[in-house]
């Protein structure tokens, strides 16, 4: 990594963490038991969160409640949480799988930042808005494949504001795979705001933002 691209994620990650709610210790195994079981592909009772982690369904809502990005059904069954979604709840052209159980993925960046927080390897399968398919395996690690090797990504650094009220359309909408750079220089040029990471800034970008998240329970 050359020091200039250093220097943009240091710069885009404490942007990007910014736009996260701080959490403290109770918070941060809330959100990664939220992850591990929607995972498993069904949506996620209140009950069964503050089963897991011996404490109240009261006290679950409330932090449930005051989060942006958790999305639940008519029976308050969470089915999306920042970046990860039950297919039926939210169809995406971004799909992750980990376990023999697919999964969506809000936006490219998502695929990078969840296997991570998952404690699971995920193969994943991506439609370009050239509507080319790449694809990658990424481990809690590192990334251990791409198709096509120097595929790239779009980012955006988006309005705080606009985030906590609506994630998808301020900011999941603008994160894409590109298959090349000049595909992906191309799609910038004509979104005012973007601009291209490598796949392997991407991911360095994936696990400072986990870091900076989830540093007690990642430990």
């Amino acid at each position: 990594m050359t020091a200039k691209s250093k220097v943009l994620l240091d710069e885009v990650t404490a942007y990007i963490v910014g736009l996260f709610p701080s959490l403290n210790m109770f918070e941060q195994r809330l959100s990664i038991e939220l992850y591990r079981l929607l995972a498993k592909g069904q949506p996620v009772p209140r009950q069964t969160l503050a089963q897991r982690l011996e404490s109240n369904v009261e006290t679950v809502n409330k932090t449930l409640d005051s989060w942006p990005g958790v999305f639940s059904n008519e029976r308050r069954q969470i089915v999306g949480y920042w970046g990860l979604a039950l297919p039926a709840a939210y169809p995406s052209p971004h799909t992750v799988t980990v376990s023999d159980q697919s999964l969506s993925a809000w936006c490219a960046w998502d695929t990078l930042f969840l296997p991570q927080l998952l404690g699971q390897v995920a193969e994943i399968e991506s439609n370009t808005p050239q509507d080319l398919r790449v694809y990658l395996r990424v481990t809690p690690e590192r990334i251990e494949f791409t198709y096509p090797v120097d595929m790239q990504m779009s980012f955006l650094l988006p309005d705080t504001a606009a985030v906590q009220k609506d994630v998808l359309n301020a900011f999941c909408h603008f994160v894409h795979f590109f298959p090349s750079q000049e595909a992906g220089q191309s799609w910038v040029t004509q979104h005012p705001g973007t601009f291209l990471l490598s796949i392997e800034e991407a991911h360095d970008l994936a696990r400072r933002k986990n870091q900076a998240q989830y540093r007690n329970v990642l430990m």
